[in-house]
């Protein structure tokens, strides 16, 4: 399995920031036909450093799946709603294998 995780620092306007993500983000990330998983947590604390606002975590079986995914025209789709959402420098992402233990 593969995550996606996109960490969000506090957007200016944090009552439209969840609107647009809630009508129009997660729908749009919801079409991609390889999606497994989609979570979002809230409330986020931090042991060490800075707290974000919202962590995004997305599942696909394998990094193949993700990337057609991502080059498919709803990939391109929710990518380019991102910036909408975050100005640049607001929001972080990363890509790893999971591996149970």
């Amino acid at each position: 399995m593969v995550r996606f995780i996109a960490l969000y620092d506090q957007p200016e306007d944090a009552e439209a920031f969840d609107r647009h993500y809630r009508e129009v983000h997660i729908p749009l990330a919801k079409k991609l036909p390889g999606l497994r998983r989609y979570t979002v947590s809230r409330n986020v604390r931090a042991s060490r450093g800075d707290a974000y606002y919202l962590v995004a975590e997305l599942d696909w079986d394998d990094l193949d799946a993700l990337q057609e995914d991502f080059r498919s025209p709803e990939g391109q789709a929710t990518a380019d709603d991102v910036a909408k959402l975050a100005p640049e420098g607001k929001v972080r992402t990363m890509i790893y294998e999971l591996e149970e233990v």
